[in-house]
């Protein structure tokens, strides 16, 4: 393989470096249209849209930080056509080797009315890069610059869904408490610069990659001026096409971007070794992802280099932390009895037929697994194991719930008690433990 050509790529927390892109290559909306608009679910912090790649249904993360589109994960498609395919290398974020991948030109997109019938499209052959099972709905890869470059897009996180605007008819709309910033683009990734507030008050600006692809919510590097808070813990902080992504999770006093300031937000330090196979970091100071995007509605234009942002209802939410240590994921399905109040049904022996009351119901549900436990956490303290089956958390049947919510249950306020019942080889256990405070 070693006259193959490399690439550099990253996922969730990534960028795509690139020489440019092929103007032949764009997106439109309909002959009369001029704005259209599509619905998206919001997991994790991050924006899944149905995008067809040729004929084919898929959901696709939405991501501001990675150039051409990737697919990843086919394991609930028959078939699906790619064309004018060839081979390439690819190394990205995380620890582990480069990988094989394929290069598709001449691929039809549609995203609702809007069509791209010569997409270019990057094709992942690895089974261990899916994120469908920590998000708990299938999803096939990740699609970014080409929206932007093509419309202004209008994120709604509040009442999730998207607009995607013409250029060339766009008036941006003045209205009170939106604020509008300049943007860089480099190497078609958009930058912001804002102000983070450290330890003793010390205000430090910076230049941060937007990046909706992120979950998280500010990834910090560290240098003379950025200093890791004293208070802070090791973490996994999430999967790169190269491998699992280590780093340090902190809070810090506030960021600030404009007029808006953002309390004790949450921060992440990455290992930086990680970085290794990139080489367009510049003099980038970290990324604003999902976590924090999602506090407002927001306008990108690529074309006048501007954004604008708007707070809305999520702005106040305090910021999530993984206070139990557990990490959870899909893993299949499993069978649950449920008995039926107050049923009654009927079978027959030859001529006599019984009444059965409280009949029981077998139904097929989401297995949830724990992923992962971060060492010297409750969870870990508590006895819980990787590979443990959650059945019930604090006595409610976690199959009647999505993934996102049952982590809620897991992460609640410092100082309350947790009960977690799991199955490990065919055996039920409690587990129980309480939440702390992980920065005191």
């Amino acid at each position: 393989m070693s006259g193959l050509k490399r690439v550099v790529l990253l996922m969730l927390f990534m960028c795509f470096c690139s020489q440019g892109y092929l103007h032949g290559q764009t997106y439109r909306l309909p002959d009369g249209k001029n704005v259209a608009k599509i619905k998206f679910e919001l997991l994790n912090n991050l924006i899944i849209v149905p995008l067809e790649v040729n004929g084919v249904a898929l959901s696709f993360v939405l991501d501001s930080g990675v150039n051409k589109p990737i697919l990843f994960n086919l394991a609930d498609q028959d078939s699906i056509q790619l064309n004018n395919v060839s081979e390439v290398i690819i190394n990205g974020l995380g620890d582990g080797e480069a990988i094989n991948a394929l290069r598709s030109h001449g691929n039809k997109f549609s995203l609702g009315a809007i069509k791209n019938l010569s997409q270019e499209l990057y094709v992942v052959i690895n089974a261990a890069i899916n994120f469908s099972p920590s998000l708990g709905i299938p999803v096939h890869g990740i699609i970014g610059f080409d929206l932007f470059r093509d419309f202004v897009v209008e994120i709604n996180y509040s009442k999730q869904f998207l607009k995607l605007h013409d250029p060339k008819t766009y008036q941006c709309k003045k209205r009170a408490k939106r604020e509008s910033f300049d943007i860089s683009l480099v190497r078609n990734k958009a930058y912001l610069n804002a102000k983070v507030g450290l330890e003793n008050d010390k205000m430090v600006a910076v230049k941060m990659l937007l990046d909706t692809g992120s979950s998280d919510a500010i990834w910090l590097f560290e240098n003379d001026s950025i200093v890791l808070p004293r208070n802070h813990y090791d973490d996994f902080l999430g999967k790169g096409l190269s491998g699992d992504v280590y780093g340090k999770r902190t809070r810090i006093s506030h960021i600030q971007i404009g007029d808006f300031i953002l309390n004790n937000a949450q921060a992440s330090f990455p290992n930086m070794s990680v970085f290794g196979a990139i080489s367009d970091l510049g003099d980038r100071n970290g990324t604003l992802g999902g976590a924090l995007l999602k506090r407002f509605n927001i306008v990108f234009d690529y074309q006048n280099k501007k954004i604008s942002l708007k707070k809305n209802s999520n702005f106040k939410l305090p910021f999530y932390y993984n206070t139990s240590g557990i990490n959870l994921q899909h893993a299949g399905v499993r069978y649950v009895s449920e008995r039926i109040l107050n049923s009654t049904e009927k079978t027959t022996y030859g001529n006599v037929q019984i009444m059965l009351a409280g009949a029981t119901r077998l139904s097929l549900v989401p297995e949830i697994i724990v992923s992962g436990i971060r060492a010297g956490s409750p969870a870990y303290s508590s006895g819980l194991k990787e590979g443990d089956v959650i059945l019930a958390v604090n006595g409610k049947r976690i199959h009647r719930y999505k993934l996102q919510e049952i982590l809620q249950m897991l992460n609640k306020d410092k100082d309350k008690r947790v009960k977690i019942l799991v199955s490990r080889s065919n055996r039920d256990l409690l587990f129980s433990f309480i939440l702390k405070d992980l920065f005191n």
